[in-house]
C-alpha cells in the first residue's frame, strides 16, 4: 500500500513538473535535450535549491535559465557570475526569454552602479565586486530581497574566509530559490564543498569543524614546532558521493553525449638544455633536499613551512622561464599545418608573453585573453575566433579565459604550463570540447622532465582521484598517452628563452636595428631623396607634362601600387592591413571561406570604372535595395546577391514590396501574404535596442512590446529564425524590419551605442537620434574637463538659490567613521566668502572629494543635473539622481573613462581613415622589441616623426597609437561633451585635423585683432 502511495505521490510530481515545463517558452522548450530537461525537473523537484553540476560544455546556463523562468512570478532574480560571463549571460537571458525587454536587466558595472537594481527583474553582478569595501552594493543587493539566484561557477565560494563567499552566501540562503552551476564543484579536495552545500541547505552536513573531521581527514599537521589544522585530506568518499547526490545531479559527457567527438589528452615530456634547466634544477635540487629534512625532523629554520612554500613559488616561476623556449618551437610546429586552430593556455605573463612571440614570428592571426583585457571586450575576442578563419591561434590565461568561454573552433589544446587544480584543467580543455564542437578535440600538455613540471603532474593526478571518487563515484585519472616520441625531438634542442624588456631604457642603448633612424628611406625626409627621384615621381612628372591617363585607369594603377606595396606587409600584419592606402569602398565579404576573394580582386573591384546604364535591376533579398544587373553584390546593405534574387525591370516600389513568395514564386498557390491568419499586420512598427548586446525588440505603434527580439546581422544575412512568419513573410511587418536594419547599419558605432544607452522606442534610427538630441541638455564650454572647481561654484550657487547648504562628500566617508568635519555641512550664506579652493585644500588627497548642494530640506542634489537625489545611503552613494546623471558627469571630468567608453563603443578604429589602430596598438605592444620596428614601417602611423616612432618601439601606450577627438571642436564650444560629440582618430589624423583647427584658430584671433583697430574696408566700395 505504501508503494503504491509513493508511486502516486510520484507520478503527481511528474504531472506538476511538466505541467511548469510546458509553461516555458516554445523555443527554449525545444532547446532542452533530454537529459538538460531531466536536470530542469531535478531542479524542480528539488524547489529550486540545488546544484547542476555537469560537466563543462553540456548546457547548464539554460537549464538554469528555464529553472529560473519557471519562478518567474517570484523574482528579482540576481545571477552571480565571473566578470568574463557577464555578456555572454545576458545574450543567453535575452535570447531564451522573450518577455525581458531592455529595462529589465541591470548589469551592476562597478560598486557605485547601484540605482538600477531596484527597478530592474535582472541584476547580474561580477564575483569582481564583492569585495570588503564595496558596502554600499552589498547594502542595496539585500534591500532588493532576491527571492531567485543563480550562481554561475560557484566554485568561487571554496574558501571560508573569501569576502566575496561571506557576502554571498548569506544571499543565497536568504532567497527562496537557489541554482548553484559549476562543472568543477571541488577543484582539488572535499574542503571546497562545504560552503556551496552551506549556501543551499545550513547545517545539512553539520558545522565545518564536523565535515572536515568526516571528509577532510583533519587533523593537526607539524612543520617543525610549528602546528597547523591540516583539512587538505579525503574520507568517507563514498558516504560524501552518496549524500551529494540528493541536492546535486551530475552528468558527464560519455554519458549523455555519445555523438560528441571524443577527446584524447597527449603528455609530451621532454628534457631541457642545460643552459635553460640550469636555476629550475637548482631549485627542484633544493626542494628535495629540504623535503627530506622535513621528513626526518631535521630543519634549519624555525619556520620551514615558509620556506617551503617560498621555494615552491620560485621554482613554479623558473619553470615557465625554462620551458619557454621549447613551447615556443612546439606552438610553431603545430601552426605548420595549414588551418589548424588551436588554444595556448599559460599561467604566467612570461610565459604568455613568449606563446604570443612563437605567434607573431610565425606570422599567423591571434588573440590574447588575459587579466587585463575588459570583459566587455573577451566576448569580441571570442567572436572573432569563431568567425575569422584568419585568426588561427588564441593564447589564453588559465584563470583569466579558463571557463565560461566557447572555442569550438579549435581543434587542439596546447598547455604551456601546468596548473595547481585538476578542475581548472578540465575547464580550460572543455572550452573546446563542448556541445557545438564537430571534430575531435586533442589536449596537449608540455611536461618537462626534471623540473616542478614532473611534481605538478603527479599532484593533479592524485587530486583527481579524490574529486572523481567525491564527484562522480569512482576513481579517475588525467589519461594522457604518451605520444610518438620522435616528432617532439627536437623539444630538448630548444634554445634558452629570457623574457625581454617590453619597455627599452630611455637611454644608454645603440641598437640602430631597434629604432629608427634618421636615413630610414621613405619614413623620414632624407636629403638623398631629392637627389634620386623615385618611379612614382618620375611618373607623376610624365602626367603633370600633359601625358593623358582616363581617371579609370588612374585609379586602378595606384590600387595596384597600394596592393603591391601591402603584399610585402602581410607577413608581418596577416589578420589585419595597417598598410597606408586609399580609402577603398567595402566590398561584401563571401559567406563561405573557400570562395573568399584574393585581396587583388578586391581591390580592382572597389575601383571606380565607366560602366554601360543597365536596363535590368535585381532587388536584394535582405533589404529589398533595387541593384544594376552587372553588380554582384548590393549597393545599399553590400548582401551578395543570391541566385534565387530575380532581375526585374527597374521599378523600386515593385522591388521593395517584394517577399520571399515573390520572390520564389510561390504566392499564387497560396492566394497571396495575407490568406494565412497567423500572418499578423503590424503597422507602424517600433523598435528598442538592447543596451548591453546587438538585439533589437519588437513593439507595436502604441510601445506595448510583442516579446520578440532580433539581431540585424541575423536580419541582413537573411536569417529570420527569431521572428515568427508574420514577419518573415507578410509583406508589410518584413519591410518595416528591412528599413530599420537598413538604417541601422548605416549608423556609426558611436550612434548605434547612444540609441542603445538610451532605451529609447523609435520607428527608425534617424528618428530616434533627433529625439535623443531634442532632450539633451544645451551645454557648451571651451574647457576640456569639468573640475572639482566648476562642481563647487555651481554647488554653492545651487545651495545659495535654493537656501540650502553644502556638503564636502569624500569617498572614504563610505568605509571609515565620519570625521566631524568631513562631511559637515555648512549654511552657503556662510560659505560664500570662501573660495572652493580652500574646500578642496581641506579634503583627503588621496581620495577624490566634490562640494555638493543640499537643498533648506536637507535632501542632496544631484552634482550633474542639481536635482533631488535619494537620500538613502552615505554621502558618498548619493551624489547622483540616476546613472545616467554619474556616466555623463565621469564622461565630462574623467579622461580615463571618456576614452574607455569611446573604445567601448569604436573598438578603436579611426573614423577618418579606417584604421584599426587599437588592435595595431595591442600587437605592437605584445610583439618583442625587436619586431617593433617592422611592424610599424608598414604602417599607415610610418609618417609620424622620428621621435614618435621611436616611443611607440621603446614604450608602446594606447595614447601613441589613437586619440579621442571632439568632432565640435572645444574652442567652439564642444568641451565637456557628450558621447555624441566625440571619434576615434589615429594619431596621422588626429595631427592632421590638429593642424587645420590650429590654422583656423590663429586666422579667428588675426580676425578679432584687425577688427579691434582699423575699419572693414568694403564699406568704402558700398554704394549708400
Amino acid at each position: 500500500m505504501e508503494t503504491d502511495d509513493d508511486a502516486l505521490q510520484t507520478s503527481c510530481c511528474d504531472a506538476r513538473w511538466s505541467q511548469q515545463l510546458s509553461g516555458l517558452p516554445p523555443r527554449l522548450l525545444q532547446r532542452l535535450m533530454p537529459f538538460q530537461r531531466e536536470g530542469v525537473e531535478f531542479a524542480l523537484s528539488r524547489n529550486g535549491r540545488c546544484m547542476i553540476a555537469d560537466e563543462m560544455g553540456l548546457g547548464k546556463t539554460v537549464q538554469a535559465i528555464a529553472v529560473a523562468y519557471a519562478y518567474r512570478q517570484e523574482w528579482p532574480l540576481l545571477v552571480v557570475v565571473p566578470s568574463s560571463l557577464k555578456y555572454p549571460w545576458i545574450e543567453e537571458l535575452e535570447r531564451w526569454i522573450p518577455e525581458l525587454q531592455p529595462g529589465d536587466i541591470c548589469l551592476v558595472e562597478n560598486k557605485s552602479h547601484i540605482m538600477g537594481i531596484s527597478s530592474s527583474k535582472v541584476t547580474v553582478l561580477g564575483y569582481g565586486l564583492l569585495t570588503t569595501d564595496a558596502r554600499p552594493l552589498v547594502e542595496a543587493l539585500t534591500r532588493q530581497r532576491f527571492a531567485v539566484v543563480v550562481v554561475d561557477e560557484s566554485h568561487y565560494l571554496k574558501s571560508r574566509n573569501a569576502a566575496r563567499t561571506k557576502i554571498l552566501v548569506p544571499l543565497i540562503q536568504s532567497a527562496t530559490r537557489s541554482i548553484l552551476l559549476t562543472g568543477t564543484p571541488a577543484l582539488g579536495r572535499p574542503e571546497e564543498l562545504f560552503m556551496q552545500i552551506d549556501a543551499l541547505y545550513p547545517r545539512r552536513f553539520g558545522t565545518w569543524t564536523d565535515y572536515a573531521k568526516k571528509y577532510c581527514n583533519a587533523h593537526y599537521r607539524y612543520f617543525g614546532t610549528r602546528r597547523q589544522w591540516d583539512c587538505r585530506g579525503a574520507s568517507n568518499l563514498e558516504e560524501l558521493h552518496q549524500r551529494l547526490s540528493q541536492i546535486m545531479i551530475r552528468r558527464l559527457k560519455a554519458d549523455v553525449l555519445s555523438q560528441l567527438p571524443p577527446k584524447t589528452r597527449q603528455r609530451i615530456p621532454f628534457d631541457l638544455p642545460k643552459e635553460a634547466a640550469k636555476e629550475a634544477s637548482a631549485s627542484f635540487a633544493e626542494w628535495e633536499r629540504l623535503m627530506k629534512g622535513l621528513g626526518s625532523g631535521v630543519t634549519t629554520t624555525d619556520n620551514p613551512f615558509t620556506q617551503v612554500m617560498g621555494l615552491v613559488t620560485q621554482m613554479y616561476k623558473q619553470t615557465a622561464v625554462a620551458k619557454a623556449g621549447a613551447v615556443k618551437d612546439y606552438i610553431k610546429m603545430m601552426l605548420e599545418a595549414e588551418q589548424l586552430k588551436l588554444l595556448v593556455f599559460a599561467h604566467h605573463l612570461t610565459m604568455l608573453q613568449a606563446c604570443t612571440e612563437a605567434v607573431i614570428e610565425a606570422k599567423v592571426g591571434y588573440i590574447r585573453i588575459d587579466g587585463s583585457v575588459p570583459s566587455s571586450e573577451r566576448i569580441q575576442l571570442v567572436h572573432k575566433f569563431q568567425s575569422d578563419p584568419e585568426t588561427r591561434v588564441a593564447v589564453l590565461s588559465i584563470q583569466a579565459a579558463g571557463q565560461g568561454l566557447t572555442f569550438t573552433a579549435a581543434s587542439h589544446v596546447v598547455f604551456a604550463e601546468l596548473y595547481w587544480n585538476p578542475g581548472h584543467m578540465k575547464q580550460a580543455e572543455d572550452r573546446a570540447h563542448r556541445i557545438g564542437q564537430t571534430s575531435s578535440v586533442n589536449v596537449h600538455y608540455l611536461i618537462a622532465k626534471g623540473t616542478f613540471d614532473t611534481i605538478m603532474w603527479s599532484m593533479l593526478n592524485r587530486k583527481e582521484t579524490v574529486t572523481g571518487s567525491t564527484l562522480n563515484g569512482r576513481k579517475e585519472y588525467l589519461k594522457a598517452d604518451e605520444g610518438d616520441k620522435d616528432k617532439w625531438d627536437f623539444l630538448n634542442f630548444a634554445d634558452a628563452w629570457t623574457p625581454s624588456e617590453m619597455v627599452l631604457p630611455l637611454e644608454g642603448n645603440s641598437k640602430e636595428d631597434v629604432f629608427f633612424t634618421h636615413f630610414e628611406r621613405e619614413k623620414q625626409h632624407d636629403i638623398r631623396s631629392f637627389f634620386s627621384p623615385s618611379a612614382s615621381k618620375e611618373k607623376k612628372r610624365k602626367r603633370e607634362q600633359g601625358e593623358e591617363t582616363s581617371p579609370s585607369v588612374c585609379m586602378e594603377t595606384s590600387v595596384q601600387q597600394a596592393h603591391e606595396k601591402s603584399q610585402d606587409q602581410t607577413h608581418a600584419t596577416p589578420d589585419r592591413d595597417f598598410s597606408p592606402q586609399l580609402k577603398r569602398l567595402r566590398t561584401p565579404k563571401s559567406r563561405s571561406a573557400g570562395n573568399q576573394s584574393s585581396p587583388r580582386s578586391l581591390f580592382l573591384r572597389s575601383a571606380p570604372r565607366t560602366l554601360p546604364e543597365p536596363k535590368e535591376a535585381w532587388s536584394c533579398e535582405a533589404c529589398t535595395y533595387s541593384n544594376s544587373s552587372l553588380l554582384p553584390y548590393c549597393e545599399m546593405c553590400e548582401g551578395p546577391r543570391s541566385s534565387s534574387s530575380s532581375i526585374k525591370p527597374d521599378c523600386r516600389a515593385e522591388s521593395c514590396l517584394s517577399s520571399p513568395a515573390d520572390a520564389n514564386g510561390d504566392d499564387e498557390d497560396d492566394g497571396g501574404d495575407d490568406a494565412s491568419p497567423a500572418q499578423l499586420i503590424y503597422p507602424g512598427l517600433q523598435f528598442c535596442a538592447s543596451q548591453y548586446t546587438d538585439r533589437i525588440y519588437v513593439y507595436t505603434k502604441d510601445g506595448a512590446p510583442l516579446n520578440l527580439s532580433f539581431i540585424p546581422l541575423d536580419i541582413k544575412l537573411t536569417n529570420w529564425d527569431d521572428l515568427p512568419e508574420a514577419f518573415s513573410r507578410c509583406r508589410e511587418n518584413r519591410i518595416q524590419v528591412l528599413r530599420f536594419v537598413q538604417e541601422w547599419s548605416s549608423l556609426a558605432a558611436m550612434k548605434q551605442k547612444l540609441l542603445q544607452r538610451s532605451g529609447l522606442l523609435c520607428h527608425s534610427p534617424t528618428l530616434g537620434l533627433q529625439q535623443l538630441a531634442a532632450t539633451q541638455r544645451p551645454h557648451s564650454s571651451t574647457k576640456r574637463y569639468l573640475g572639482r572647481d566648476e562642481v563647487a561654484q555651481a554647488s554653492l550657487s545651487k545651495a545659495r538659490k535654493e537656501g540650502g547648504q553644502v556638503r564636502l562628500v569624500t569617498k572614504e566617508n563610505v568605509f571609515t567613521k565620519r570625521r566631524s568635519g568631513s562631511s559637515q555641512t555648512l549654511p552657503a550664506a556662510e560659505r560664500q566668502d570662501k573660495q572652493p579652493c580652500k574646500a578642496e585644500e581641506e579634503q583627503p588627497s588621496s581620495e577624490s572629494s566634490y562640494l555638493q548642494a543640499v537643498d533648506s530640506h536637507g535632501v542632496p542634489l544631484c552634482l550633474s543635473c542639481q536635482e533631488a537625489c535619494p537620500t538613502s545611503g552615505g554621502a558618498w552613494d548619493t551624489r547622483f539622481c540616476c546613472q545616467r546623471c554619474q556616466e555623463e558627469f565621469q564622461l565630462r571630468s574623467s579622461q580615463t573613462y571618456m576614452r574607455s567608453r569611446v573604445l567601448e563603443a569604436e573598438q578603436g578604429v579611426c573614423q577618418h581613415c579606417g584604421l584599426h589602430a587599437h588592435e595595431l596598438f595591442l600587437k605592437v605592444r605584445d610583439a618583442p622589441p625587436s619586431q617593433r620596428k617592422e611592424m610599424l614601417e608598414n604602417t599607415w602611423l610610418a609618417q609620424l616623426s622620428l621621435k614618435q616612432l621611436n616611443e611607440m618601439i621603446r614604450a608602446p601606450v594606447e595614447g601613441h597609437f589613437w586619440q579621442v577627438d571632439h568632432i565640435r571642436p572645444v574652442y567652439k564650444g564642444g568641451g565637456q561633451c557628450s558621447l555624441d560629440n566625440l571619434q576615434t582618430l589615429c594619431t596621422v589624423c588626429h595631427r592632421s585635423r590638429t593642424a587645420r583647427q590650429a590654422r583656423e584658430r590663429s586666422q579667428m584671433r588675426k580676425s578679432v585683432k584687425a577688427s579691434k583697430v582699423a575699419s572693414d574696408i568694403t564699406r568704402f566700395f558700398i554704394r549708400k
